[in-house]
């Protein structure tokens, strides 16, 4: 019996074909096998790895002069403690003078660097400028004659008043003192306070990443398509609510914008059915201004709210009701503000360049009623409520932005509004 060919083992007529079929040969047409030499590169021996050197740790040396200048203090120490010892008075003075000499030889470099390091730039002009004047007192009261005797020239010190004299230095050189204390601890809080500000900003964006973490997994599905059932919209808006209340001006507008960008406050169109959102064929969701329903809805979050400076570009913040809310100094461009509550809002020095403040013409726009629906053909009742707003200072307003403020604005409003409103009817008739 023949055994049966491995399958394990390579089959030449294979390999030949494969070599064969790669050099572009047709695998029909019959050729001389080819004989493939694997001829291996010879190795290079690897470089010996380069040696570290170890360099020993450095230690502060003393120089040559720096010894000499401490064996001389050392001994004239000596010689003044002899002197002293012995009664010759020359002996001592001299080591006195030459101890007192060398010493402040070597300790006037170390002292312009602890007068730089340690003495804040703020206090060196009035450190010195103190001195000045106690020096310029005591040269006036010597020399304006005060202690010289009736015909006599020469000046006499009076040592109840040098004493005195000290005693008020020492006092102010105490007060001096107390008043660097003070800002030694005034600069402690206030590196305190920066440190707190900087760690509650690191908190609040840690929650603000649960926040959407903890709302995406709960508006969408396994397979990532949006799923909001109404109790699952119900703790959305209420994460939303809660969260808004907690966060400052720039955590709010954060969140305003992940929401606006991930559609979740955009009325979207549903079936009628399960109520289940319905994709638009180009990748997202379809827009349904009439009928359709947000995922999370703004309502009264925003009412009062101070978002000064922020940026809300492209943010939806139609039928938000913003009464009372600081939007001053806010990048609004292409937001999109149609029917929202702006009353008694502060829009002064805000970017409104390309924000929706109305659908439809301008000729027949006109802001929300409680009674009525939004024709968004037409522009009825869906523009923004822009009663005594405060456009002091807006920027890129467009002429249409301006006419349609300037009508339904009001009469305290229609001053603030950069353009004037010449010519325009107040059709809000108040």
């Amino acid at each position: 019996m023949t055994p049966e060919p491995n399958s394990s083992q390579p089959n030449p007529s294979q390999s030949i074909a494969t070599v064969e079929n790669l050099n572009g040969a047709s695998p029909n047409v019959p050729t001389e096998p080819a004989t493939i030499v694997a001829t291996a590169e010879p190795t290079k021996p690897l470089p010996p790895p380069p040696s570290r050197k170890v360099f020993a740790p450095l230690q502060p040396t003393q120089t040559t002069a720096e010894m000499s200048a401490s064996v001389l203090i050392l001994g004239s120490i000596v010689a003044m403690i002899v002197g002293l010892a012995n009664d010759v008075v020359w002996i001592g003075l001299i080591g006195a003078i030459a101890a007192i000499g060398i010493s402040l030889r070597m300790m006037w470099p170390s002292w312009g660097k602890i007068w730089v390091q340690v003495i804040p730039p703020a206090w060196r002009t009035l450190i010195v400028s103190c001195f000045g004047l106690l020096a310029g007192i005591v040269g006036l009261l010597m020399l304006s004659g005060t202690n010289t005797e009736p015909g006599s020239r020469n000046i006499q010190i009076n040592w109840d008043a040098i004493g005195a004299l000290g005693e008020l230095i020492g006092a102010l050189g105490q007060i001096l003192i107390a008043i660097l204390g003070v800002y030694v601890a005034w600069r402690q809080y206030v590196i305190s306070k920066d440190l707190t500000i900087q760690q509650n900003r690191i908190t609040q964006q840690q929650t603000i990443d649960a926040y959407f973490q903890g709302v995406s997994d709960l508006a969408l599905d396994e397979q990532g398509f949006l799923e909001d059932w109404p109790q699952e919209r119900a703790i959305a808006e209420g994460r939303t609510a809660a969260i808004m209340s907690s966060v400052d001006a720039e955590g709010k507008a954060k969140i305003l914008r992940f929401l606006s960008q991930s559609r979740l406050v955009t009325p979207l169109k549903r079936d009628r059915l399960l109520g289940r959102p319905i994709l638009d064929g180009d990748g997202g969701y379809a827009e349904d201004r009439d009928h359709g329903i947000r995922v999370i809805d703004l309502n009264v979050m925003l009412a009062g709210a101070d978002m000064a400076g922020t940026d809300l570009r492209w943010t939806e913040l139609s039928e938000a009701n913003l009464v009372r809310a600081n939007l001053s100094k806010c990048d609004l461009v292409k937001a999109n503000l149609s029917r929202a509550i702006l009353y008694d809002a502060n829009l002064s020095r805000a970017d409104l360049k390309g924000a929706t403040l109305f659908y439809g013409s301008l000729e027949s726009a006109s802001p929300r009623t409680r009674n009525e629906f939004p024709d968004y053909k037409t522009g009825e009742n869906t523009g923004a409520v822009v009663e005594r707003a405060d456009f002091t200072g807006v920027k890129r307003l467009s002429d249409e932005q301006r006419q349609y403020c300037c009508a339904w604005c009001g009469s305290k409003s229609r001053d603030s509004i950069p353009g004037g409103c010449e010519g325009i009817p107040n059709k809000l008739g108040r």
